[in-house]
């Protein structure tokens, strides 16, 4: 029987849960943001990375990336370059993305085709399932079978990919996929193709991306793109006598959206587990504004064809998050995705991704300009304010503060997942 590439056995990191961890950890107040050092502190960071990113099911790109036999991308998470390809059978597979010869990187770009996957050192050629099958020089007792590819832990989520960096990954994966494939499935995210993708580097440490994500309290102040096509109300608004008229309006068009939408066979309602699960994730369908179509300057679709089988432009937006780092937009006529990988304590990769319908066609159906336009603008603005509250951080009047518990429900749901982690990940010694 052939030897199958094993999964990578990952080995403890000395030090990882620190007098210093333990005690942040212990000490942390709900209702309020982080103390400084969460981001700040080498010694944090590198928790962060053997407890979060190696440990859980990470969100790094989506299946259009790699669309026909041969074609990859490559994602480092940490000191971990992880290559993702799809092989001749049209299956997607995931490897670490290092030789088995003397650990030369194999593939050097983000993304590539290629016919078998060859190093550049010593020519060491792998097939497209991980298997060794030309390596000169090694003698008559070389075992090629016993050096395939180390195997990377790789889910597709209805075109949504996920790796897990740890030898056995969450088990909760399935019901997630069970529970949001079917508001993902009507999008067809796999019968789409890439028409942009953008990585712009915050200066600022990653848990303040995705609190800053988690919440709209600064929207309306600092993202006039995006408001464009969001309902005010839809941000969280503390109830009260001066604006009970208008919340009561969204809320019924909410009710009166859902039910159109959910006749139509497109799921709705809201799931929250962001912090109740190891595998957090949350999902709602909203109305959008005005025209009620698609995130564009004039909230009008930026494709002019429709994704799936989808006639009815104003499908509202589905939002997706899933812990520790992504969320999503699908709506008629595109998929914007967005990674959050960590580069340093106070560097962060945001990776966004704009998906439209494989057969449209640029300059006729869309154009990138103006597909990308709002969350182009609103990247920038949201990296400028991670990067202020990065310097905050490093203040010494900084100190937690209280969270708004009606617009910054999920920054706590987001903090309370990532201390329970981290506390997890400390109890069991590794």
């Amino acid at each position: 029987m052939p030897h199958q590439p094993s999964i990578v056995t990952l080995q403890p990191r000395a030090g990882a849960a620190s007098a210093l961890l333990k005690a942040l950890l212990e000490q942390r107040r709900p209702g309020h943001s982080l103390d400084a050092p969460f981001y700040l502190s080498d010694e944090v960071f590198q928790a962060d990375m053997e407890y979060i990113f190696r440990r859980h099911w990470v969100f790094v790109g989506v299946a259009p990336q790699v669309p026909e036999p041969g074609d990859y991308v490559t994602v480092d998470v940490g000191a971990d370059s992880v290559l993702i390809v799809r092989d001749d059978d049209m299956n997607l597979r995931a490897f670490h993305n290092v030789c088995r010869h003397r650990g030369s990187r194999l593939c050097q770009e983000h993304q590539g085709s290629l016919g078998n996957i060859v190093c550049p050192y010593h020519q060491w050629t792998y097939d497209l399932e991980g298997r060794l099958i030309h390596a000169d020089h090694m003698g008559q007792a070389f075992l090629r079978d016993q050096h395939g590819l180390k195997k990377v832990h790789l889910r597709n989520l209805e075109g949504l990919l996920f790796i897990c960096l740890a030898d056995e990954p969450p088990a909760d994966f399935d019901e997630m996929a069970q529970r949001l494939g079917p508001y993902l499935a009507p999008h067809r995210l796999e019968d789409c193709k890439v028409a942009a993708q953008v990585d712009i580097i915050e200066k600022g440490n990653w848990k303040f991306t995705l609190e800053n994500n988690r919440e709209c309290y600064h929207c309306v102040s600092n993202h006039p793109e995006l408001t464009v096509s969001l309902y005010e109300h839809g941000f969280g608004y503390q109830p009260g006598p001066q604006n009970a008229e208008g919340l009561a309006r969204f809320e019924q068009i909410v009710k009166e959206r859902h039910a159109r939408w959910e006749a139509m066979g497109l799921p709705s309602a809201q799931i929250e587990e962001l912090d109740s699960r190891i595998t957090g994730f949350r999902t709602i369908r909203l109305p959008l504004d005005r025209a009620g179509q698609s995130q564009t300057l004039n909230a009008e679709v930026a494709c002019r064809k429709l994704l799936g089988d989808f006639s009815d432009k104003a499908l509202g937006g589905l939002s997706v998050w899933t812990q520790p780092n992504s969320w999503h937009h699908f709506m008629s006529d595109h998929v914007v995705s967005f990674s959050t990988i960590p580069l340093g304590p106070d560097r962060t990769l945001v990776r966004t991704t704009w998906c439209v319908h494989k057969d449209a066609v640029e300059g006729v159906d869309y154009t990138v300009e103006n597909l990308t336009a709002v969350w182009n603008a609103t990247n920038d603005q949201d990296r400028h304010l991670v990067e202020l509250a990065q310097a905050g951080a490093a203040s010494s009047a900084y100190e937690p503060g209280p969270y708004s518990p009606y617009t910054e429900a999920l920054v706590e749901a987001f903090c309370t997942w990532y201390v329970d982690r981290m506390r997890a990940g400390v109890s069991a010694g590794r």
